[in-house]
């Protein structure tokens, strides 16, 4: 065995200038016109690459990968390539450098170009994309060099001619800024598809840019309802914090309030982003219900909210607690103790459930482990413990419902 204490040796060093850290190598872009290809400022990296390079997100092998992952704006044309300085060869120490090609094959759909001029005359093609399926939303956004920028948000399935394809290049965006993506079942008819496209011009013509998506699976609720689950939701980089996801997740919810047989909406597995969004739209389209009104929410959560949230806007009853926590916030002065003790007990008691839910069983397993006593004492520090806990998560709560009023307060 060699000492510890001799470092790496000179071959491990070498090696070691072998790996490459996949979410730089890996350069996307949404190109408009042929100059995008030059300019630095249109490329992004991916957040995340495990799900295709492993936790260690690294490609061995290479000196100054690239993998360049070039996307056409608006139906999504595909070219890639990798590039790189040097590759380690068999003759040096019999490593090999990993099969980078084969994995982004394993995720972007065949037909892609691997040469730029190929690509670019594709470019010339884009005017004749338009967007698939239904207009639902047109709005704009006013952009800081003063201009406004149109955006439709469109409702499509797997009928629509081309969209299948599409749909498969851009759903290969989830692997990269989504932590744990997973592709869909596109032939179960039960999926619904919402896109949001950005209009914009060149020489002329109007053209069409995919700014993001979200996909919602309708449930089946006993006997004749269905209950639309969100289950992805993605917003490209190069469009993120312009304000497009509450957008869509309006629409969204607009779209099957309209429906008489849908219940509620919900989401799976959401993140901690996606929460903060649908707490912005969720408040937005509550505010102005009457259940709502000051005096009403001074009085405590209702089943009147549940009932006219759910009934008018499809919202369920766990989010609608979570929007009249937070319109009660709005309408709570909380440099008066007595409103705002009220308001601490009033979300504190929801918070509790789960932890009391947890005590009983303790309780239970205890009564058999151990002698009356030691069950006191342990109650003593858990309640403690509690205590700590439960206002750490109400503190955390009010900063999280605060930053909703203060969005809501500039939309």
């Amino acid at each position: 065995k060699k000492p510890l204490s001799s470092g790496l040796t000179a071959m491990e060093k070498k090696l070691a200038e072998y790996k490459c850290n996949t979410n730089e190598a890996i350069q996307l872009k949404l190109v408009r016109f042929p100059e995008d290809l030059e300019d630095d400022n249109t490329t992004f990296n991916p957040e995340y690459s495990h799900q295709v390079f492993g936790d260690d997100e690294v490609a061995f092998g290479y000196k100054g990968l690239k993998i360049l992952l070039y996307y056409i704006a608006g139906n999504l044309s595909t070219l890639f390539r990798i590039e790189y300085t040097s590759k380690v060869n068999e003759k040096f120490d019999c490593v090999e450098a990993d099969d980078v090609e084969s994995k982004i094959r394993e995720i972007i759909p065949p037909g892609f170009c691997t040469n730029t001029d190929d690509f670019v005359s594709l470019l010339e093609k884009e005017v004749n994309f338009k967007p698939f399926g239904m207009l639902l939303h047109t709005y704009s956004v006013h952009e800081e060099a003063g201009e406004d920028i149109t955006y439709q948000i469109y409702k499509a399935d797997m009928t629509c001619p081309g969209f299948r394809e599409y749909h498969e290049r851009l759903q290969t965006f989830l692997m990269w800024f989504i932590e744990t993506a997973s592709f869909i079942d596109v032939d179960d008819e039960r999926w619904n598809y919402f896109l949001v496209f950005e209009k914009y011009n060149k020489d002329g013509a109007t053209l069409f840019a995919t700014v993001g998506y979200m996909t919602v699976y309708n449930y089946y609720v006993y006997p004749d309802k269905t209950r639309p689950r969100v289950s992805q939701m993605l917003i490209l980089p190069p469009f993120q914090g312009e304000g497009h996801g509450a957008q869509l997740l309006e629409t969204v919810h607009r779209y099957y309030m309209s429906s008489p047989t849908v219940l509620d909406i919900t989401a799976e597995d959401p993140s901690e982003n996606y929460v903060k969004l649908r707490d912005f739209v969720l408040v937005k389209l509550c505010q102005d219900l009457l259940c709502f009104s000051p005096v009403k929410l001074m009085q405590g959560f209702s089943q009147e909210m549940v009932t006219e949230a759910q009934q008018k806007l499809k919202i369920n009853k766990q989010h609608t607690r979570r929007v009249y926590e937070i319109l009660r916030l709005r309408a709570t002065n909380m440099g008066d103790a007595e409103q705002s003790r009220s308001y601490r007990l009033d979300v504190k008691r929801r918070l509790i459930g789960p932890y009391k839910k947890k005590q009983r069983e303790l309780a239970k397993m205890r009564r058999c482990l151990r002698p009356e006593e030691m069950t006191n004492q342990l109650n003593q520090i858990d309640l403690n413990l509690q205590r700590e806990q439960l206002e750490e998560s109400f503190q955390q709560l009010v900063s999280d419902y605060r930053r909703v009023l203060e969005r809501l307060a500039q939309a």
